[in-house]
């Protein structure tokens, strides 16, 4: 698909990268063909690229420089796990990450094996043999299951799926209206998108940084921040700026009194919560404010759930901050960010980097 937009921020390099990176399946704890492509873009913009064993990647401005500042996002989408094959060759699974079974009956999926994408369907009874029997009506998670057209569970095995295989869904990206990105794991590979991007304006614009910046693309946030809890103990930053998504609550069936309001084409979304930095959420305001960059916030009880929890509470305490991407449809095939939010983000961030200081303190009391 050749992506055409109206807004002149968003480069033809750009988004035939986005396109394909949210095209490929990347999921929890399989992330390396996201991560290829990942790496293979922001290269020109960095002076070195590292991955640790687990497949983070990152790129490093200033890679001998003793003061590190993270930009980071992950990398990883939700998925399945086939975990019960039935004798007559139907397949029953289990989640890897948050999957949503109420999305799944009808949908087309990809089983990943060893002899490459095997085609299959979440099959679902017709609306009338279920509708006055007693029969459930309701999908559960144990009550889903796949087809692929097999006879039986020899049929089955001989495609190559067997216990463990991931499943992913094949929904491709596209703009909606000219203005919103659509696609299946804009959580958050659209974070990884913004901060190659913020790394691509660092160079184009020659802009002369005197710190090291570790632009960290992180595995397997979606089952308990594993990849950030490991990279941040290898990189030891000084500072962490993260970027996830968050839920954009004027759609129906959200609660404003329990989620806040928050909503796309608003602003970035600044978050409050006891990981976050106060003096470095104050920073990025200002920088917001001093650039007319929109933002909205967030005040967040107790942890984020977000990569920030796992640089903030490492090392002896990162200064850390959350900026969010409002976000509709979480954790569905069809997850909508406002593209105006994507670019205000990437700008927020971008001047926030130029903003902090070499060996800058954020220690409350000046020490």
């Amino acid at each position: 698909m050749d992506i055409k937009m109206k807004d002149k921020f968003y480069k033809k390099k750009s988004l035939k990268f986005l396109e394909d990176y949210l095209n490929v399946a990347s999921p929890t704890g399989y992330e390396s063909s996201g991560q290829k492509l990942w790496m293979d873009y922001i290269q020109p913009y960095v002076d070195e690229v590292r991955t640790d064993n687990y497949g983070t990647a990152y790129g490093i401005i200033n890679p001998e420089a003793e003061y590190k500042v993270v930009i980071e996002a992950h990398a990883d989408e939700i998925s399945w796990y086939v975990n019960y094959i039935t004798d007559n060759g139907l397949i029953y699974v289990i989640r890897n990450g948050g999957s949503d079974h109420m999305i799944a009956p009808s949908k087309r999926v990809n089983i990943h094996t060893k002899n490459g994408i095997v085609e299959g369907v979440f099959g679902w009874p017709a609306i009338h043999t279920r509708i006055g029997q007693e029969k459930e009506d309701t999908p559960k998670v144990e009550s889903i299951w796949i087809d692929v057209g097999a006879k039986d569970k020899e049929e089955v095995e001989k495609l190559g799926i067997h216990v463990g295989c991931v499943i992913t869904y094949p929904d491709e990206f596209h703009v909606l209206n000219d203005n919103y990105f659509v696609c299946r794991a804009l959580d958050n590979r659209i974070g990884g998108f913004m901060i190659a991007e913020v790394a691509r304006l660092i160079s184009e614009n020659k802009d002369k940084i005197d710190f090291g910046v570790y632009f960290t693309n992180s595995v397997q946030e979606e089952v308990g921040l594993n990849g950030a809890r490991m990279i941040t103990e290898t990189i030891k930053p000084n500072v962490a700026i993260v970027t996830d998504v968050t839920h954009d609550t004027t759609t129906p069936m959200m609660d404003k009194k329990k989620e806040g309001e928050l909503a796309c084409s608003k602003g970035p979304v600044i978050a409050y919560a006891p990981a976050v930095h106060n003096l470095l959420r104050e920073l990025i305001i200002e920088t917001a404010e001093n650039d007319n960059i929109p933002f909205q916030r967030s005040a967040i009880s107790r942890a984020t759930g977000t990569d920030t929890d796992a640089f903030a509470y490492s090392n002896g305490g990162v200064p850390s901050a959350l900026i969010s991407l409002p976000l509709r449809y979480m954790h569905t095939t069809v997850e909508m960010v406002h593209k105006d939010d994507v670019k205000n983000l990437i700008n927020l961030i971008y001047k926030s980097v130029l903003k902090l200081k070499n060996n800058q303190s954020f220690n409350y009391f000046g020490k």
